[in-house]
């Protein structure tokens, strides 16, 4: 725990003059950055099929997630989305000066 965390939210970090901008770009940047996850992922398993003969496409079309992995999905998007209108809101990720 930070010593100096109080539990009480703190002035969300302003970098331009309208918060709104930072907002903005800190979903920009949330999305960006879940973005190259997300291509960095698809390249590796596409290289990890076509070394084993296969590809993306057959792997995709033949595949039917189970109802448990359907929702461990669903949990996943569900997080993913509520990470990037957090950015919109106005609560402070960064840690300021308290």
């Amino acid at each position: 725990m930070d010593i100096h965390d109080t539990g009480r939210p703190r002035a969300e970090q302003t970098f331009f003059e309208d918060p709104a901008v930072d907002r903005v770009m800190a979903w920009v940047f949330a999305l960006s950055t879940e973005v190259w996850v997300l291509r960095d992922r698809l390249q590796r398993l596409e290289m990890a099929l076509q070394a084993q003969g296969g590809t993306a496409a057959e792997a995709l079309a033949s595949f039917e997630p189970s109802a448990e992995q359907r929702a461990a999905l669903a949990r996943d998007r569900d997080a993913f989305t509520a990470t990037l209108m957090e950015t919109l809101l106005g609560r402070q990720v960064s840690k300021g000066a308290p």
